[in-house]
This record gives C-alpha cells, structure tokens and sequence, in this order.
C-alpha cells in the first residue's frame, strides 16, 4: 500500500478522532487542529512531487488488486487537487483562530472540519465510482453540520436547501452508478473505460447514463440551471465555512465532470461537447448578471462562484488539451482566489462592525490601505488583469476556444470578465472609495486575519509571473486526461 496515497486521508481522519475521543477543547483543540492541516498540506506536496516525477500512481488497500475492492489513484489532477486542498485548510483554519470561530468551546468546528476534507481528498484520490460517492456522502455529512451549527433562522434555512439539492444530487448519482454496473459489470473507473471501448454498446445509449453523472455533478457544481440552492446557502454560515465551501465543494462537482467525460463518456465527444458548452456559457452569464445585483457582499461573491464554474465547463467543452488546461489551472487559480476574497470580506466586515452589506461600509481606503491593496489583488485577478493568475488562465481558455472555432463562447467569457470587474468595482466604491459612515471607527486587524489574505494574494502574483512552467505542467495534466491509456495502465496493469 502506498503511503503517499494513504496519508492525505490518514491525517484528517486521525485528527479528528483525537479531537472527537480526547473532547479537547479551546487553545488545544486549535493546536491539533493547526498540526493535523500543516500535516496535509505537507502530505499533499510530498504526493504532488512524486507525481510529478514518477507518474500515475494507483494503490489498492487491504491488498485488493484492481478492479476488485478500493482503488486510490493519483494523477497530476488529483494530487493538484489534494495538495490545493490542504493549502486552503491551512489557510481558511488560522483565519478561523481569530474570526468568528474564535470561542468555539466544544472543538466540534476544528474536527468537522477534518473530515470534510477528507471526505474532499477521498473525492479526488478515488478510483472507483461507487468510492466517489462515498466520499460525496462524506463531504455532505460533514458540510451540512458545519452549515446548520448555527442558531439563527437564516442559517436554517439555508441548511435545508443545500442539504435536500445535495440528497438529490446524490439520489441520481446513485441511480447512474446502477445503471453504469449493470451495462458493464464494473465500478472501476478504469476497467470501466476499458469494458465501455471495447462493447459494441451504442454510445448514444452510453451517454444517456452520463446524462445522469452530469445532473448529479452539475448540481455540486452549481451549474446552470441548477446553481440555484448556492448564493442562498453560501452568505449563511460563518465566514471560515463560506470560504472553504466556496474554495472547494463546487471543485469537487467540476473535478468529478471533467474525470468522468475524459475517461468514462467520451464516446460522442460531440454532443456532449455542444451540451456542455450551451451549459458553460448560462452559466458564466447567470453568474455575471446575479452578482451585479447584490449589494450584500458575500451575495456577489457567491454568484461568482457560479459564473467561473461556467470559465471551467467551457474548458471541458472545446475538448482540446489547451482547453483542458485552461480548465484545470482556472479551477486551481479560481480556489485561491475566491478563498481569499471570502477572507478578505470577513476582514472588511470587521472594521464594519459585521455588516457585510455594502451601503453600511466606506472609507476603508483612508484608514485601511493595505487591506485595500489585498483586495485589489485578487479582485483585479478574479475579473482577469494582467499580470496575475485570472489573466493567464482566461487568456487559455478564450485562446482554446478560438481555435477549435467557439466564437459566441469566447465572447460571453470576455463579456463576463467586465460584468466580474463591474461587480468588483460596486465592493470597492462602497466600501473602500466611499466616505466612511458616521458610526466607523478604526479598528486593529490581528496578524492572524492578514496572514492568510497576504499570503494568498502573493500566491496568485507568483502564479501570473511563473505562467510558463505551471502551463506546462497544465499542458501534461491535459494530456493524461485526454489520453488516458496512462491511468488505465496504473491502475489495471497487464489486466
């Protein structure tokens, strides 16, 4: 059994059962809580290098060989994917020792927040589609206590509605799964692909089964029409659980797309291409138009979440290992930085006295200029400025989508990216350009609530200046999932 697959799953497990057994609270919690995240975010970059240097990795625990019991796999997606995931833990965790989680007396927030991301690394680790699903069940458990802990009747409400399209979402997952094994006799991801290539099944009757994977994904991921149920639960919760949702449930749908189009129905890449290009280009323009409406920000910053789903289903679409890249790097850049605007607003909101609503802030420019610098960053990234990572990923994508001819595709992405600018210039003329209300008065901002914003604003920098050699790496992602006779190899072997 490979370590390397193991401990990403390992870690938050072990740290939450020693938070929930040992009944820790207060500072120690918080100390087991910072360890356990450190310890992923370090597994997951130790699985990334390996990756990277010796290729696909597969291992199969209890001794199981492939297609038979549970099947971890790593490519360069996933093991991205779990390194990301622990950077954005570790992140959104030392925000939390100072935001509103701060005070949590029972240690129930710090060791929820374990499993789920395990239930996230799971989700990107798993070889076989009943696994996934698993995972899936994993992450809503751990999502929907962590959604409904508070009181409040907004709160509530906004618990239900995610937790009963999730149920749905998962109820059709299911019934495709059952389908899926009784046309092949398979739940490995990998066998499947093989049994699929092989059968003379009508790939129209294959691809209606699909269709069911993409109602189950696209609802996770909030794509058009089904995006519905997450600006109204998203701006409910405290701030650290809105930033790691935002970071990383819809990825989670959108990583679950493009790994079952790219290996399992890719039998009429043409219609499922059309498909999902009409269902790219909704949803970036439901996305963009909601979000001009808002004034409260976590509101905005939600729905624009929906619209850059849309940039990454377009990548999918084209079909093309440059559209596949942009799709993969945008989800990667979209994680950083739409975290870090979800921390920055907890920011404003505390120099607001928690308002989030934009006519109840102002003057933040006078008094806090470094904090209107962090929001610059990934605000300008986010809408798709140069230097930075929005700009490099976009420009990927609008350039996949020329080449292969996509023309009205490619303009909703560019007129998208101004209705993101737009938006993000009503945050900045509110709260940071506007004079301050009359009731505002300056507050300190602990190092532990600038750490995490500054250190994600530096990482999108990096990102536009070092665009280069992360396409390259995008560039070989790509050709592992458009060909992906390396997973199949991996995981099967001779088999």
């Amino acid at each position: 059994m490979n370590p390397h697959l193991v401990l990403p799953l390992i870690i938050p497990l072990a740290t939450a059962m020693i938070l929930f057994v040992t009944g820790r609270r207060g500072n120690r919690a918080a100390v087991i809580g910072l360890i356990g995240f450190a310890g992923l975010f370090g597994a997951g970059v130790s699985l990334l290098i390996r990756v990277a240097s010796s290729g696909i990795m597969a291992t199969g625990p209890g001794n199981w060989s492939a297609p038979y019991g549970i099947t971890l796999v790593a490519d360069n997606l996933s093991a991205l994917m779990v390194a990301i995931t622990g950077l954005m833990g570790l992140m959104v965790f030392i925000y939390s020792l100072y935001g509103e989680m701060r005070g949590n007396d029972d240690g129930g927030f710090y060791a929820l927040f374990h499993v789920l991301l395990m239930g996230v690394c799971g989700a990107f680790l798993a070889g076989d589609i009943f696994n996934l699903y698993v995972w899936f069940e994993v992450m809503l458990i751990a999502s929907f206590v962590l959604l409904a802990r508070g009181r409040s009747r907004l709160e509530m409400i906004a618990s239900v509605k995610y937790v009963v399209m999730n149920l749905v979402s998962s109820g059709i997952f299911l019934i495709g799964i059952g389908l899926l094994y009784a046309k092949v006799g398979s739940l490995n991801m990998a066998d499947i692909a093989v049994k699929l290539s092989e059968s003379e099944a009508d790939a129209r009757l294959v691809l209606s089964t699909g269709m069911l994977f993409l109602v189950a994904f696209g609802i996770k991921a909030a794509v058009f029409p089904l995006y519905f149920w997450l600006p109204s639960s998203y701006h409910a919760p405290p701030l650290a659980v809105s930033a790691i949702f935002s970071a990383l449930l819809t990825k989670v749908g959108v990583y679950s797309l493009i790994r079952t189009f790219t290996l399992i129905f890719n039998q009429d890449q043409a219609f499922s291409s059309r498909l999902l290009l009409v269902i790219a280009g909704l949803t970036m323009v439901m996305g963009g138009l909601g979000a001009i409406a808002q004034t409260d920000i976590r509101r905005i910053l939600s729905f624009h979440i929906i619209s850059q789903i849309g940039y990454m289903i377009m990548g999918l679409a084209l079909m093309t290992p440059l559209g596949i890249a942009g799709a993969m790097l945008h989800m990667v850049h979209n994680i950083i930085v739409k975290t870090n605007l979800f921390l920055i607003s907890g920011i404003i909101a505390h120099h607001g006295r928690g308002a989030y609503r934009i006519e109840q802030l102002g003057g933040l420019y006078r008094h806090k200029p470094l904090l209107a610098l962090l929001f610059l960053v990934p605000a300008f990234s986010l809408a798709g400025f140069p230097p930075l990572s929005g700009f490099f990923t976009k420009y990927l994508l609008i350039q996949a989508g020329l080449e292969t001819r996509s023309w009205l595709i490619s303009g909703i992405a560019l007129a998208v990216a101004m209705l993101t600018l737009v938006s993000m210039t009503k945050i900045w003329n509110h709260a940071f350009w506007k004079r301050a209300p009359e009731t505002f008065e300056p507050m300190k901002t602990p190092v532990r609530l600038w750490l995490p914003a500054a250190t994600l604003a530096s990482l999108s920098v990096s990102i536009g200046l070092a665009a280069e050699p992360i396409f390259e790496f995008g560039r070989q992602t790509a050709g592992q999932l458009l060909e992906p006779e390396g997973y199949i190899e991996a995981v099967l072997g001779g088999r």
